[in-house]
């Protein structure tokens, strides 16, 4: 058993002890004591340390804990509005019988009042709260750990993903905190009103359009799947792919990427390589990204076989593959680019559904085009 889960095991312990006993029992003790031993031991080699909690996930830093997925306690907390806690410094005694006792609270394991925001007020090492979106692009900015819950402008969604590539650009692993974080913000906005909302971004510049269209498409994705009830993980996954889905568009050159005109065939060839790039960083960074560089590599594949790059079998791409193709086809069709300007939805939805059982799936063509037509009157359009 790993430090990260010896910790969490026993406070999750001495939460349910707290609970049952009350705060000044000798169990209670005990539990407090063997949950701050384990943090301690957690903090040896660097005392500032933070917890993510995603539905049925645990991260420690950017890591995931794998002995603790589908962890009870994991979606608890993010329930009761807790999906960070950072450690800044070494944790005192009573700083953390004060945390556990809000924490039971929070949690609903026993009855009282609290604030969190009256918690982050007093001095303390512990600090909680909500995954805020941009967290890494702020911390360049302030530094303060954002404890705010999340908000629905997709701003801060655009500003995070601009983030993440550019820490990309500099050499470092893919901030996956932060792209779940887009993610489920993305799957709240699509659901804030009374029927679904597909939550859309204009392209205001030319620079901003990888950026913008990944979202676009993890939004579509989620859709999709949601449209075709392949079950909330599915969907889930869905999304992530489809903002991952142009990764290594991140590395190629800025004047390639904006070029109004025709591209050479040397250029050519650098944007196509993108597919196997982007595949390449998603299966470097993390075992659990593996459907998500599968997309990446095959979001440019066409049913017939062309498109590229080549598969050198005949099963064709996968399914989640062929979702991702047909959004990522409709929402840069639907974008003005330096080269034509942007087609309306129903001549979008006219080439997919002429190029069905050619470019793409016909089942996945069908559905999609059900489902625009369904929902494109909740589009809802936004600049960020």
């Amino acid at each position: 058993m790993s430090d990260p889960v010896r910790f969490l095991i026993a406070m999750s312990q001495a939460l349910s002890t707290m609970g049952l006993y009350g705060d000044e029992h000798p169990a209670t003790a005990r539990a407090l004591d063997n949950a701050l031993e384990q943090l301690r031991e957690l903090q040896e080699p660097n005392p500032k340390l933070h917890l993510t909690f995603l539905a049925g996930e645990v991260l420690v830093g950017s890591e995931m804990v794998h002995e603790l997925e589908g962890w009870e306690w994991s979606a608890r907390l993010v329930k009761a509005g807790i999906e960070r806690i950072e450690f800044t410094d070494t944790v005192q005694p009573e700083q953390f019988a004060r945390f556990l006792s809000h924490l039971t609270i929070r949690l609903g394991i026993r009855s009282g009042s609290t604030s969190g925001d009256l918690w982050q007020m007093g001095e303390s090492a512990i600090k909680f709260g909500q995954v805020a979106l941009a967290e890494g692009f702020k911390k360049r900015i302030s530094g303060a750990l954002p404890v705010a819950a999340l908000t629905y402008t997709l701003r801060e969604e655009r500003e995070t993903v601009d983030w993440m590539h550019q820490e990309i650009r500099e050499g470092s692993r893919l901030p996956m905190v932060e792209a779940d974080a887009v993610v489920r913000s993305l799957s709240i906005a699509m659901h804030t009103e009374q029927a679904m909302v597909l939550p859309l971004l204009q392209l205001k510049e030319f620079d901003q359009y990888t950026t913008t269209h990944s979202m676009n498409v993890s939004v579509l994705a989620m859709a999709m799947g949601e449209f075709l009830e392949v079950g909330a993980a599915t969907v889930r996954a869905l999304g992530v792919a489809g903002l991952l889905h142009d990764l290594g568009k991140v590395c190629i050159p800025h004047d390639i990427l904006v070029k109004p005109g025709q591209l050479t065939a040397a250029e050519r060839l650098v944007v196509e390589s993108h597919p196997v790039v982007g595949a390449r960083m998603l299966l470097e960074n993390s075992d659990r990204l593996e459907l998500a560089a599968v997309v990446a590599y095959e979001h440019h594949i066409r049913l017939d076989g062309g498109g590229y790059p080549k598969l050198h079998d005949a099963r064709g791409a996968q399914y989640a593959s062929r979702i991702v193709h047909i959004c990522d086809v409709y929402d840069a069709l639907r974008t003005t680019r330096p080269y034509r300007h942007a087609w309306e939805s129903e001549r979008a939805m006219a080439y997919i559904q002429d190029r069905a059982g050619v470019e793409f799936d016909p089942g996945i063509a069908r559905s999609f085009i059900a489902m625009m037509r369904k929902w494109d009157s909740q589009i809802a359009l936004a600049s960020a």
